[in-house]
């Protein structure tokens, strides 16, 4: 895809919304209407503004229109993770909570949200560290972590062990969603992330993100997977 013009064209008329009635439908689009005319020129593709305006959205501020980052293939990664029926793995259950299940039982994907296990817990206080580290050690060595998206919206700390596992353990997640909030760590969790180069990323800078902008992030996905499978009747 080429432009923004022709990716709008491709998506045009495709069911992007999880809303049920029209009046909320009518929301919805005058929401995106209002980003767009109000964001004004950005230097986002046409096949990542559709995410930048969905955090915009999920936040009502526009900084977003800069603070957020994409690997160069980030947006084709996260299309492939989703039609391959790849796992969502995620640090808090806020994320799994608000993703659409129809959506990801459309593509047959699975959020997994390990930070209240036991085993997780009883490891955390047993070696000083924090439950989203373990966490993302357990997903490891459940063999979830390899070829799937990594949502982190809340601990930085599960960021910077997922960058560790990528370093000195060779793990391959096929995208990783890294938009901790925070003081501590988060800003600098998220500048380490920006130096991977093999593994595609989308990042927000600084110390703002969120859970809910997470949640927005892999809903544009969704859309955009969605928007990549062919109409009814044609081959392909």
């Amino acid at each position: 895809i080429s432009n923004p013009g022709e990716w709008q064209t491709l998506t045009s008329g495709l069911p992007i919304t999880e809303q049920l009635t029209q009046a909320g439908r009518d929301i919805e689009q005058a929401s995106f209407a209002i980003i767009d005319q109000e964001a004004g020129p950005h230097g986002y593709s046409g096949e990542q503004w559709p995410l930048v305006r969905r955090l915009i959205h999920a936040s009502a501020d526009f900084e977003f229109n800069g603070l957020t980052q994409f690997h160069p293939r980030a947006i084709r990664a996260g299309i492939e993770v989703l039609r391959a029926g790849r796992p969502i793995v995620v640090d808090v259950d806020m994320i799994r909570v608000g993703v659409s299940q129809p959506r990801l039982d459309h593509f047959g994907v699975e959020i997994h949200h390990i930070i209240k296990d036991e085993d997780v817990i009883h490891l955390a206080r047993a070696e000083g560290s924090t439950r989203a580290v373990q966490a993302m050690r357990k997903a490891r060595r459940l063999g979830l972590l390899d070829g799937a998206l990594v949502a982190i919206g809340n601990a930085p700390t599960a960021l910077l062990e997922v960058l560790r596992q990528i370093r000195a353990e060779g793990a391959q997640p096929g995208l990783i969603i890294g938009m901790p909030v925070g003081f501590v760590s988060a800003a600098e969790s998220k500048e380490e992330l920006a130096q991977l180069q093999d593994i595609p990323w989308i990042l927000t800078q600084g110390r703002k993100g969120g859970s809910t902008l997470v949640v927005a992030a892999i809903h544009a996905l969704l859309a955009l997977a969605e928007a990549r499978e062919p109409k009814r009747g044609q081959a392909g």
